[in-house]
């Protein structure tokens, strides 16, 4: 695996992140009729084609549906495609002792990454049982002391739940549970830029405070945006890019599969 590129802090940093994959450990496996293997498929062709160089790839959580040892390894066979050094945060349909297992004699599971100007900081919000979210006392004084040890560098705080309101009713209760505790660490440190989550299967993207906030689609099936209760979006696979800039201001945007033609299967093995 790539170890993380030497770039000065004058160099701008490209990342590259992919969200909610629900790989299975058959390779024919479907969520809501959706092979998710053939997906994310897709998805890095098209990073492949549009990103030829990425300093580093995020996967957000739930890279796994059912939590297998084949699913991670396919994840890693499949993400190693794009040649870039990469990390991995557990979601709510991960199971965290397969994930360190599948990612043996690596650096996927570090959570602190410096590159460029920027210091990136990967956060454990999974809760083993549970889908929503919380970060625990020993993440928040990870996150806290990542802050405080690197207050010259340009901060990206990344995790799997959302930790503000992104207007589905539906998702209210299985977001992070704890976010006052978040914003009081992050609210402490100004060199905060922004913070990145998957685990809702859209785009978001707003501001609060001077920190940008930041969702991304899913490699697989799209949530509806606004919805009451549970519902699939038509919108295809995508990913999102972030190109993070010596003087802390990024440029990102969301790129989507074209083409691509999809029967939700609401019958079938539910999300």
């Amino acid at each position: 695996m790539p170890s993380v590129a030497t770039l000065s802090v004058n160099d701008p940093v490209m990342l590259v992140q992919l969200s909610d994959s629900h790989l299975f450990a058959d390779t024919h496996g479907t969520l809501l009729g959706m092979n998710t293997r053939d997906s994310l498929q897709k998805v890095i062709d098209l990073v492949l084609a549009q990103q030829p160089q990425i300093d580093l790839l995020v996967a957000s959580g739930d890279l796994s549906q059912d939590g297998s040892l084949e699913s991670y390894q396919q994840f890693r066979q499949l993400s190693a495609q794009l040649a870039a050094p990469a990390r991995w945060i557990p979601g709510n349909h991960d199971e965290p002792m397969v994930m360190e297992q599948a990612a043996t004699q690596s650096s996927l599971l570090e959570p602190v990454v410096d590159i460029g100007n920027w210091r990136i900081t990967l956060l454990d919000s999974a809760v083993p049982g549970s889908v929503p979210g919380f970060l625990a006392d020993e993440q928040l004084q990870l996150l806290a002391r990542a802050l405080s040890e690197a207050p010259q560098r340009h901060h990206l705080v990344c995790f799997h739940h959302h930790p503000v309101s992104i207007g589905c009713p539906w998702m209210e209760p299985i977001g992070l549970r704890n976010p006052e505790a978040l914003f009081a660490v992050l609210d402490r440190f100004p060199q905060v830029r922004a913070v990145l989550w998957g685990h809702v299967h859209q785009e978001v993207d707003r501001m609060r405070n001077d920190v940008r906030l930041l969702a991304s689609p899913s490699t697989c099936i799209q949530f509806a945006p606004g919805s009451e209760d549970f519902k699939v979006d038509t919108l295809a696979p995508g990913y999102r890019w972030l190109r993070l800039l010596p003087d802390g201001q990024l440029e990102t945007g969301v790129e989507r599969v074209s083409g691509f033609v999809f029967e939700v299967d609401y019958g079938s093995s539910g999300y």
